[in-house]
């Protein structure tokens, strides 16, 4: 999964970084909840995840990769 990520977003800071399940869970957690951006300008966590799902589905990742971030990203933004 974390290969998946790191496919998924190669010029992210840190990305290289994430070594456990633990580290991938919360630099999506931080990406949806968009803590990294002005809060003026913040989206909500619904239009993160949105933009996300659309990232995973439109990238070269296999199916099952996909899939598996895909759910990974609904499991974290589940309230």
């Amino acid at each position: 999964m974390i290969e998946a990520y790191r496919k998924l977003w190669p010029n992210r800071n840190d990305v290289d970084a994430i070594t456990s399940q633990e580290q991938l869970e919360q630099k999506i957690l931080i990406e949806l909840n968009d803590e990294l951006t002005h809060p003026r300008v913040r989206k909500t966590k619904q239009e993160k995840l949105d933009i996300a799902l659309t990232r995973i589905e439109q990238s070269l990742l296999t199916e099952e990769e996909k899939t598996a971030l895909s759910m990974l990203y609904k499991k974290i933004a589940a309230p």
